[in-house]
């Protein structure tokens, strides 16, 4: 039977299927989920030494649960991080993370390419509480240096952005963030565990919605907070505790399962994404190709450096604007339309009319974000046929045919 003192010396594959694993008194092969909302104490004084938290055990599963805990255990392992709570989703993880720690009069300094989402907590929600968001284009270190020349409480930043694939220089930005005295927050969902290790690079936070690869099957929902002990202790875990963004045993043991497979998952990924990239940027009726194992990709020194490989969304813009955009989506008959990526299967959206169409179309153009832009998540499909795919709506484009 292996110890808690043996998954840290373990290699990361064996970890994905192998780490915060605890077997109950019936020695089960699979984690086991408990579905339970609260937990029995031998005697009143149990439970009070319990509540006054002198006693470590679950006392109730919107604190935490044997299913939700190995999941933690299981996540903190890969990333390399002192602690891990999870959540419902993965706004809840960035909303917790950035309100967890930020009171009236604070500042946030956060890249301009976020996931619509995020953007409305920035600017809508937080502004409602006293706290100010500057804005700066990611890729621009001259306005990361104007915006942290002053104090800061935070910043938010997505590398690779989202769906411009914005790489950023992450060690680069910490710096400046530390001066400021910011804690710097990434949202790592499309580099995945595997691919980027933030924290390594300067990071103090990192963020997952862990309905994306971690899952990676389209089944269940979940989020991601990962620091040091210190900050998830006092600053993290108060604010779930009593706000209540749990996740669900079940979503825990889900996650779990898809844990297992995520090596082998995102390696198909990215070797499927990189042909798939290519293939787009030799097409006439392609504009541009947006993706980090690209050549051409304005960041692709960066994306070397900072990551082990570069992902399994790219983005492309196609001459015709919108009109020829919705006629290639129209005629894929292997890749569904659908807004998240990540999955075993290969997904395909409109970002400026779903996942950022809340944007005003005066930052949308700003972010680069056309009526031409298609987002593209890769799967695991035998990408010989990805490509045929492709072709055959790639004709109708460049045919100017009406679906």
């Amino acid at each position: 039977m292996t110890r808690p003192s043996d998954w840290a010396g373990w290699q990361p594959a064996t970890q994905l299927v192998r780490g915060g694993s605890v077997r109950s008194a019936f020695d089960e092969t699979s984690e086991a989920l408990y579905l339970t909302s609260g937990y029995v104490y031998p005697n009143a004084e149990a439970a009070e030494e319990a509540f006054a938290q002198r006693l470590d055990r679950f006392v109730y599963s919107r604190y935490g649960s044997p299913t939700v805990g190995m999941l933690e255990e299981r996540l903190r392992l890969i990333e390399g991080a002192e602690a891990c709570r999870v959540t419902a989703t993965g706004m809840a993880a960035v909303n917790a993370a950035l309100l967890c720690q930020l009171k009236a009069g604070d500042r946030v300094v956060a890249a301009r390419c976020l996931f619509s989402s995020s953007l409305w907590i920035l600017q809508d929600l937080l502004t409602r509480f006293g706290v100010e968001t500057v804005f700066v284009d990611g890729t621009d270190m001259a306005q990361w240096q104007r915006a942290l020349a002053k104090p800061a409480a935070c910043v938010l930043l997505e590398t690779p952005s989202n769906p411009t694939l914005e790489v950023i220089d992450l060690p680069a930005v910490a710096a400046l963030a530390h001066k400021a005295g910011a804690r710097v927050i990434v949202d790592n969902v499309f580099a995945t565990p595997l691919l980027q290790k933030p924290l390594a690079l300067g990071a103090d936070i990192v963020v997952y919605s862990t309905t994306k690869h971690i899952d990676g099957q389209g089944r269940c929902l979940g989020g991601a907070v990962l620091a040091d002990a210190s900050f998830v202790r006092e600053k993290l875990v108060p604010f779930l505790r009593h706000t209540g963004p749990a996740m669900s045993p079940f979503n825990a043991w889900v996650n779990l399962k898809g844990l297992e497979t995520l090596e082998l998952r995102v390696s198909r990924h990215v070797q499927n994404t990189q042909t798939v990239a290519e293939f787009l940027e030799r097409q006439p009726g392609v504009e541009r190709v947006l993706y980090p194992g690209l050549p051409s990709h304005p960041q692709h020194a960066l994306a070397g450096r900072q990551m082990t490989g570069a992902g399994s969304v790219l983005a492309f813009t196609v001459r015709g604007g919108k009109p020829a955009a919705f006629r290639l989506l129209n005629h894929l008959r292997i890749i569904d339309i659908s807004n998240n990526l990540g999955d075993a299967k290969s997904l395909i959206c409109h970002p400026a009319t779903t996942t950022h169409q809340r944007l005003a179309e005066a930052e949308r153009a700003h972010l680069g974000i056309g009526g031409d832009m298609l987002r593209l998540s890769v799967g695991l499909e035998d990408v010989r046929d990805l490509i045929a795919d492709l072709a055959q709506a790639l004709r109708y484009l460049n045919e100017g045919a009406i679906g």
